[in-house]
C-alpha cells in the first residue's frame, strides 16, 4: 500500500512540476506577443483544457472501437501548441522582439481553440449497449419467481360446447371400397359305391394298416384303385 502510495505522489508531483512549466512559458509567450493581464493567463488555461479534453475524447472512441481520427487531430493541434512555447521561451526566440507572424498565430488561437472544443464537446456520448447476459440478469432480478399459466378444468363450463377438431385431410384417406369375401370351396359329396368296391377299398385299408400300423390314406386308396381324384371323398367315408 505504502509503496503504490509512493508511486501515485510521484506521478502527481511530476505532472504538477511539468503543468506548472509549460502553463508558464505559454504565458511568457502569449505576453511576449502582445497578450498582456488576464488575456496571458488565459492562453494556457485554454491549451492544456483542449489538450485534456481530446485526449479523453480519443480514449474513449478508441475504446468503444470507432475512429478517432477527429479528437487525434485537436489532440495533435494542442500539443504542438503548447510544445511550441516550451521550446520558444527556451532562449531560440527573442520575446522583446517576437515575429509578426507569431503574433497572428497567437491572437488567432482563441478561435481555433473554440472550435476545437466546440466539436469536441458535442460529439455523441459513446454508450455500450448491455450484454445479452447482463439483461437476462436483470430481469431475473426484477421477476424472480417464475409465473405459472393456470391450466382451463376439464370441467369447466362451454368446454363441451366446442366443436370436435376435424380431421386432417391428409391424414384421414378414405379406405376405399371393401372387397368381397373370398367364397370357400364346398367339398363335393361322396358319391355311393358300389358293393363290391366297398369291399375293395376295405380290404385294402385292412391291408394298409397291416403293414404301417397306421390308418389308410383315402387318396391312396383311391389311387390303388384306379378311381379318378373326385372320388377320394367317396372312398374316405368307407374307411
Amino acid at each position: 500500500m505504502r509503496a503504490q502510495l509512493a508511486r501515485v505522489d510521484a506521478v502527481i508531483v511530476q505532472a504538477v512540476i511539468a503543468g506548472a512549466l509549460s502553463f508558464s512559458h505559454l504565458h511568457d509567450l502569449a505576453e511576449a506577443a502582445g497578450q498582456s493581464g488576464w488575456k496571458a493567463w488565459a492562453y494556457p488555461v485554454s491549451v492544456d483544457l483542449l489538450l485534456v479534453a481530446a485526449w479523453r475524447r480519443m480514449r474513449e472512441q478508441q475504446k468503444a472501437g470507432l475512429a478517432a481520427g477527429g479528437p487525434r487531430l485537436w489532440f495533435l493541434v494542442a500539443l504542438a501548441a503548447s510544445l511550441g512555447a516550451n521550446v520558444a521561451t527556451a532562449g531560440l526566440l527573442d520575446l522583446d522582439d517576437v515575429p509578426a507572424s507569431l503574433r497572428i498565430v497567437v491572437a488567432g488561437w482563441p478561435a481555433v481553440a473554440f472550435f476545437g472544443g466546440t466539436l469536441l464537446a458535442h460529439t455523441p456520448r459513446i454508450t455500450h449497449p448491455a450484454a445479452p447476459e447482463t439483461a437476462a440478469a436483470v430481469v431475473a432480478e426484477a421477476d424472480p419467481e417464475p409465473r405459472l399459466v393456470p391450466e382451463p378444468a376439464l370441467d369447466a363450463p362451454g368446454l363441451d360446447a366446442l366443436p370436435a377438431p376435424s380431421p386432417d385431410p391428409v391424414t384421414a384417406s378414405d379406405p376405399g371400397p371393401v372387397p368381397d369375401s373370398v367364397p370357400v370351396p364346398v367339398p363335393a359329396p361322396a358319391v355311393p359305391l358300389p358293393p363290391a368296391l366297398v369291399e375293395r377299398v376295405r380290404a385294402l385299408a385292412e391291408e394298409y394298416r397291416a403293414s404301417t400300423g397306421r390308418p389308410a390314406d383315402p387318396d391312396d386308396v383311391r389311387a390303388r384303385l384306379g378311381l379318378p381324384p373326385s372320388m377320394t371323398p367317396s372312398v374316405a367315408a368307407h374307411l
